[in-house]
């Protein structure tokens, strides 16, 4: 396939593009700079520039571009955020109206859909939840989803906590328990669905292959944790002993964020991609730390 990559500079993207390589596919990676070689595609979603032509004979767009969300949500960072989301999709779509023929778009959401919903079991069909965050990937969503009108298949991968050697979550819980103890948040109860940065692009490539797959789609690990399994889990891994931290602290750290990101309860099933025949590599926490760390 000839696969269109946007935001392949960040976690997901790095991965997902040599994920894509190594199994034989042909790459073109989306960003603001200047292209220096075929196998680059400018454009500016600020600025709403992006070729049509670019996109002519794609066989898929997998989009994955925005702005960074582990920040202090000032109003202009929330609006950064969501703009950065929304009008680069609502630019991509708008590009695929004007190509020869309808490529599969893949596009990145969160399981922020879901919101705070303690231990309800979420799928799918679930209804969405309350916040920014919420509220953010409902209109992401529904801005990728415009593109059925061009003949597209869309996927939204809504994606859980992904655990990563060098990046994102793992990293500050890793460097933190070098010099002091594994912290869990409170009385560790809320469910944390989590997911390895393999299964993730193992996942994308696997939406984009399988064209009974159409709309949401958790990508998640089959068997979410709470907090305190998280955090014990860790623990034994690294050796070091568990402490709780009350969940003032983040809050008073990172305002409207710590709540969103750090202390919400969803415990979200990959319904979907399971009943289509997806096998995770990493489908427990234990085994998806210890090959990590």
């Amino acid at each position: 396939m000839r696969v269109a990559v946007t935001g392949a500079s960040g976690m997901v993207g790095t991965a997902l593009v040599q994920h894509l390589r190594a199994e034989g596919h042909e790459v073109r990676r989306v960003s603001r700079r200047l292209p220096t070689q075929p196998s680059e595609i400018q454009w500016d979603p600020a600025e709403g520039r992006l070729a049509r032509a670019d996109l002519a004979d794609l066989d898929a767009v997998v989009h994955l571009a925005g702005a960074n969300i582990g920040t202090l949500w000032t109003a202009k960072n929330r609006d950064r955020i969501y703009r950065s989301r929304i009008d680069g999709t609502n630019l991509l779509v708008a590009a695929l109206a004007g190509a020869r023929s309808a490529p599969v778009l893949v596009t990145a959401s969160a399981i922020g859909y879901y919101g705070d919903r303690g231990d309800e079991e979420l799928t799918e069909e679930s209804r969405p939840g309350d916040g920014f965050l919420a509220r953010l990937c409902q209109d992401w969503e529904a801005a990728a989803a415009r593109a059925t009108e061009h003949g597209c298949r869309v996927v939204q991968t809504r994606l859980g906590v992904i655990q990563a050697r060098d990046a994102g979550m793992l990293v500050a819980m890793r460097r933190s328990a070098l010099v002091g103890p594994v912290v869990r948040f409170g009385h560790g109860r809320r469910h944390q669905s989590w997911v390895a940065l393999e299964d993730v692009t193992r996942a994308i490539t696997f939406a984009l292959a399988t064209p009974a797959l159409a709309g949401p789609l958790n990508v998640t690990s089959p068997n979410p944790i709470t907090n305190a399994a998280y955090a014990a889990t860790l623990g034994r891994i690294m050796r070091r002993p568990v402490i709780p931290v009350p969940p003032l602290l983040p809050r008073i750290a990172l305002p409207g964020v710590a709540d969103e990101l750090l202390l919400q309860s969803a415990k979200v099933l990959p319904r979907r991609l399971l009943s289509a025949g997806f096998q995770f590599r990493y489908p427990t926490l234990d085994g998806c730390l210890r090959a990590l760390l």
